[in-house]
């Protein structure tokens, strides 16, 4: 459970093959997803937001992303999580990433500007008082960004059952490979009714949160939204899952084959 939001996130920080089409979001949107674990109890909530704004003359998009615990574990291992990344509207590319979280006790503040023209990132330790220049790869996306530059260029009709795909993410003080499968469609019951996704499995480091690589599942709306429906993790002890429970927002009209 300590990992909630961080299990969340790093999930969807996912990318295939993609081409240049209409934009799958805008200002306004909001999601929010209810985390059970084990199937049953309930662990938290997190939601996601996106707002038009500036950041040093530049139009960006700012998403605020935010994780908490309820419920019976919030008595035992409390957590309140929130993540930030201001990126640029037109390439998706991160200009700064903030990182403020709290899981049972361990603590992070971390601030991350991106120099993407010369492939640096910037990383304030707030907590540590300490600054650094480290190296990233050309395009470095940071976890939330990943998620939204892989809704606006997704292409559905290149996609081939089995497809893989890696993606350059910077995360915390260095940078991580990330590797992604497609596994194909799948229609799925929501709270909304049924709905058309596209099954994905992410790989992740076995060992002490993760049972083994292929331990993530995760449905995305296969529609022009692009919507996170479902995420599914075995852990080292137990089960996660993160499920859609209210959005708002949407550029694209959100397609259901049955109401509930």
């Amino acid at each position: 459970m300590k990992k909630l939001l961080l299990i969340y996130f790093a999930i969807i920080s996912m990318q295939t093959v993609y081409a240049q089409q209409e934009s799958a979001f805008g200002d306004g949107e909001w999601f929010k997803f209810k985390m059970s674990y084990s199937n049953w109890l309930k662990a938290g909530n997190a939601t996601l937001t996106v707002k038009d704004t500036k950041l040093d003359d530049k139009d960006v998009y700012h998403v605020v992303g935010k994780g908490w615990t309820t419920g019976m574990i919030k008595w035992f291992f409390k957590v309140k999580d929130r993540y930030e990344s201001y990126f640029d509207k037109h390439t998706i590319m991160p200009y700064k990433f903030v990182r403020n979280i709290d899981e049972g006790g361990h603590t992070k503040d971390l601030e991350i500007d991106f120099d993407q023209v010369n492939n640096k990132a910037h990383v304030n330790n707030k907590k540590h008082k300490t600054k650094k220049i480290i190296d990233t790869k050309p395009n470095i996306q940071d976890m939330v960004s990943t998620f939204y530059y892989l809704r606006n260029n997704l292409e559905i009709s290149t996609l081939k059952k089995g497809d893989e795909v890696r993606i350059d993410m910077f995360f915390d003080e260095e940078n991580y490979g990330f590797k992604l499968k497609y596994l194909g469609e799948e229609t799925i019951e929501t709270d909304f009714g049924d709905v058309e996704s596209l099954k994905f499995r992410p790989y992740v480091m076995a060992g002490r949160v993760f049972k083994e690589e292929e331990s993530l599942t995760l449905w995305v709306s296969k529609d022009k939204n692009k919507v996170p429906l479902r995420i599914k993790a075995d852990l080292a002890v137990g089960s996660l899952r993160a499920d859609l429970e209210a959005f708002k927002g949407l550029k694209h009209p959100f397609k259901i084959l049955v109401n509930n």
